[in-house]
């Protein structure tokens, strides 16, 4: 079965629902079986290509309960394993990493893509990396298994842009519009950083599902 991930770098939800949910996998005994693939999405597609400080935009937007929303994932996080560090955290665009996700998938397989996907989620929340920089992608991309002259003159080149576009389009044509959106052989979806005990009954539901029908297109599952 596939299950496609549409997610954002600069989520922070995005980034616990993947902890989430590789941990459902891992205790899963199949999880093997599923072919999961991360898909682009921009919650600010406009976000410019110059950083600047993530709380000063957060609560730009959102005001002064930005900081306690910031709080709340911090230590949800750290129930995980993650650490958020907000202060030091930059807005910026994040159409090149969406970039190269798609050309680790393309090119190198979805290992690869998984692993490249794990490190700009910590790049951009746990480390303060400005995730739009060519010189700091390049060296994330290599880390995870690329090919440094490949990703070298991949960035600049503009390739995969169009790719990634479409794919963004693509979800928003399916309805999606939040992440993280989870996609279960195109029939179903959960929406959310859920409890890894929910994603785990998500993945038994839909081995259900194939080992009845040979996909799942049961309606109960839908949260």
């Amino acid at each position: 079965m596939k299950i496609d991930i549409y997610s954002d770098i600069a989520c922070p939800w995005c980034y616990l629902g993947k902890r989430r949910f590789e941990r459902a996998l891992a205790a899963h005994p199949r999880g093997a079986d599923f072919e999961v693939t991360y898909h682009p999405y921009q919650l600010v597609p406009d976000a410019p290509s110059t950083p600047s400080p993530h709380r000063a935009w957060l609560a730009e937007r959102y005001g002064p309960q930005s900081r306690a929303m910031d709080d709340r994932v911090t230590a949800i996080g750290a129930a995980e394993g993650i650490v958020y560090d907000f202060d030091a955290a930059l807005h910026v665009n994040t159409l090149h990493g969406h970039r190269l996700l798609w050309l680790a998938a393309t090119e190198y397989g979805l290992p690869v893509q998984h692993a490249l996907k794990e490190r700009l989620l910590a790049a951009h929340f746990s480390d303060g990396v400005d995730v739009a920089d060519f010189a700091a992608l390049t060296e994330l991309a290599v880390d995870a298994g690329l090919d440094r002259d490949r990703v070298t003159a991949f960035l600049p080149s503009g390739e995969g842009i169009a790719e990634v576009r479409a794919e963004i389009a693509h979800a928003q044509r399916l309805g999606i519009t939040s992440v993280p959106t989870f996609v279960f052989d195109g029939a179903w979806a959960v929406q959310g950083a859920q409890e890894t005990s929910t994603f785990l009954r998500a993945l038994e539901q839909a081995v259900d599902g194939l080992d009845q029908t040979g996909t799942c297109t049961d309606e109960t599952c839908t949260p």
